[in-house]
């Protein structure tokens, strides 16, 4: 039995076209379920893999018992087998690790690494969108380029197993393709980094799960092979299963949905077997590969079911056989969210990041810029995210907006400008009340602190006044230039004796973005 070469690794590969484009969005939550859908319709995919990898060592078992010849290919199963299992799990622990790093770390794939809503398990994995784990365990600690080689290394080991004089045109479908990293604009340092490099978890699993798919297939290649040697040609087709395979499963409105339907069997490369194939009861055209492309115009949003039905004319019996599935395809619009990472306020004087959601535009055509007030400007992080400043605060009702340009879409995201809030000034962690003459000399001056404001501003002290009330002397004050202590402002602290009190007044602070320092809180400290 065997699965044709090119139609099988069209199912395979003709799914991924578009994952590498999407990779540099913060995509919508329906972008991500559509790598969901991607993933899981590969998982069934599998499955199909290891019926026809399990039968079929079984099939070339019996047949080898024929004639004597045929036993050096029947040893040559349990090889096989061994390679594919090898392969397998060496990427289901990559899969495993990265699953289980972004969950409860626990080693396994337990409910700790799932999304709960609700206190029911979703299919969801924690982490879906970070790429942090991905892109340190596959490009710093160089895994990807290691899964790069062991690849490659089994594809050897698969073509070992196949004669010599049959090698060079064998398709053993196990491969890495090193031509378009090097060629691609992004000047990627390897093929990992091509590959994986700021990949989320979510798009990242339907990727390796390629891997698997590709590996298992070199697997079904190599017994097909093999069951062809021991006289498995008079095999027509005993086992069908209809296969869709678009190109994307989340198109745009306006757009064309395309996808490859095939039916995927166990049969020899020599099979004359009749086949035709018909979507919605409307027969599609069969290539010399056994492939039928089915188009659909997205005119309308939402999901769209379709049903593939794939005739098969025994050559042998004359009888046909008719396989029907459901499929289904979703139509969205482009859209644009446009959030502020820490709140939705800009600040003067510091820079506001900004996360711009964008699904089903490309990062060459989306445009963001301000409008408004606030006199703001907006600027692309290294991360892919944006910095946005502004210089002036918006009045009631005036907002600065963050505008999103691209073809069919105009968005515009309002936020409200403030300066920086007041700091408190304190002697250390000490706000007032009684201190330790030991504890109040070593302070070395007062310190403004913005609490509760998560954005990196610095604000300075710019002078205050200090009086020392001896316990039974009079007052004796000090102006001190800054936050640290002065020559005389310093000479009174030194002075601190238990029952002596001490107060800083007119403080005053400066922060970035505003235009002249402003008075903050006083202090009163009794000497103990």
């Amino acid at each position: 039995m065997s699965i044709p070469k090119e139609p099988r690794q069209l199912m395979i590969n003709v799914m991924y076209i578009v994952l590498t484009a999407l990779l540099a969005l913060n995509v919508s939550a329906e972008v991500f379920n559509a790598f969901d859908m991607v993933y899981e319709g590969l998982s069934k995919s599998s499955a199909a893999l290891d019926q026809q990898n399990t039968a079929i060592p079984e099939q070339i078992k019996a047949r080898a018992k024929a004639k004597p010849e045929y036993a050096r290919y029947a040893e040559r199963v349990p090889t096989v087998s061994q390679y594919g299992k090898e392969i397998t799990t060496y990427i289901d622990d990559m899969m495993i690790y990265l699953i289980d790093q972004n969950g409860d770390k626990d080693g396994t794939i337990s409910d700790g690494d799932y999304i709960f809503i609700d206190g029911v398990k979703t299919k969801k994995f924690k982490g879906e969108r970070n790429f942090d784990i991905v892109t340190n365990y596959l490009i710093n600690q160089k895994k990807g380029q290691e899964l790069h080689d062991k690849i490659l290394e089994y594809r050897e080991k698969f073509l070992s197993l196949i004669d010599e004089k049959d090698r060079a045109t064998f398709d053993v479908g196990l491969n890495i393709d090193d031509e378009t990293w090097k060629k691609s604009h992004m000047r990627r340092n390897d093929w990992a980094d091509f590959t994986f490099s700021h990949m989320p978890l979510t798009a990242t699993l339907p990727i390796f799960a390629k891997f698997k798919n590709d590996a298992k297939s070199a697997q079904a290649a190599v017994l097909n092979y093999l069951l062809s040697k021991v006289g498995g040609e008079d095999v027509v087709l005993d086992r069908f299963t209809v296969m869709s395979s678009p190109k994307r499963s989340y198109v745009i409105k306006g757009e064309t949905f395309e996808t490859e339907v095939f039916l995927s069997a166990s049969a020899s490369s020599a099979s004359n077997t009749g086949v035709s194939i018909s979507i919605n009861g409307q027969r599609v055209a069969v290539d010399q590969n056994g492939v039928a492309i089915w188009k659909a115009a997205a005119t309308s949003l939402g999901r769209k079911p379709y049903t593939a039905t794939v005739s098969v004319t025994n050559p042998v019996t004359g009888k046909t056989d008719s396989y029907k599935r459901d499929f289904e395809f979703e139509v969205g619009e482009r859209s644009v969210t446009v959030s502020a990472s820490k709140m939705n306020v800009f600040y003067i004087g510091v820079e506001n990041p900004v996360e711009v959601a964008a699904a089903g535009i490309s990062s060459n055509e989306l445009k963001v810029s301000m409008s408004g007030g606030g006199g703001g400007s907006i600027s692309r992080a290294s991360n892919g995210s944006y910095n946005v400043t502004v210089k002036t605060p918006t009045r009631p009702g005036e907002f600065a907006n963050v505008v999103v340009s691209a073809p069919g879409v105009n968005y515009s995201s309002p936020f409200r400008v403030k300066p920086i809030p007041i700091p408190v000034a304190k002697l250390g962690d000490n706000l007032g009340g009684q201190i330790n003459a030991g504890a109040f000399k070593a302070q070395r001056g007062l310190i403004p602190t913005l609490e509760g404001f998560d954005f990196d501003a610095k604000c300075q002290v710019e002078g205050f006044r200090i009086v020392r009330v001896p316990r039974r002397d009079d007052p004796r004050p000090a102006v001190n230039a800054g936050g640290s202590y002065k020559n005389e402002a310093q000479n009174l602290v030194n002075q601190a004796t238990p029952g002596d009190r001490y107060y800083f007044e007119n403080v005053r602070c400066k922060c970035p973005g505003w235009p002249a320092a402003r008075e903050v809180n006083s202090l009163t400290f009794l000497i103990q």
